[in-house]
């Protein structure tokens, strides 16, 4: 009987102390470090003030506007969405790759997540997070719907 084949053997030990030391020696050190290079840049760093370094850009280019964007917001709803059902690529060129070991098991589990990303996707479309047009433009296509 080989060693590896025992039972008793198999099962996970517990971490012993030497462990625990070598982790909390670690960690000492690691804070340590992070504590001394702060330091050590907080003390070697300039500390200049001018009235240059107190303006908003350093570039001495006054802000002329405001800085929040005003981009239209279903582009960033678009963009969210193309991000979300994106994702379901990376599941699904990885069932590609081990269909073969999963079978048929494995292939019902991805139809069914397609479905589910399917009905996401209707229910989007349904409800307007789709559409681009302007608000007049939505509530005349929202009102041909209702009326067919």
């Amino acid at each position: 009987m080989s060693p590896a084949a025992n039972p008793s053997q198999l099962m996970a030990t517990p971490p012993d102390f030497e462990s625990y030391l070598a982790l909390g020696i670690y960690i000492g050190i690691a804070i340590f470090l992070i504590a001394f290079l702060l330091l050590l840049s907080w003390g070697l760093g300039q500390k200049t003030r001018s009235r240059q370094k107190q303006e908003p850009y350093e570039s001495g280019i006054y802000p002329l506007d405001n800085a929040r964007l005003k981009g239209p917001v279903p582009f960033y709803l678009v963009a969210i969405f193309f991000i979300i059902f994106d994702v379901e690529v990376i599941f699904v060129a990885s069932w590609a790759v081990a269909s073969d070991r999963l079978g048929w098991a494995g292939f019902a589990h991805v139809c069914f997540f397609i479905f589910i990303l399917f009905l996401g996707l209707v229910h989007l479309w349904k409800t307007g997070g789709l559409d681009w047009g302007p608000r007049g433009q939505r509530e005349g296509r929202r009102a041909e719907r209702s009326f067919l």
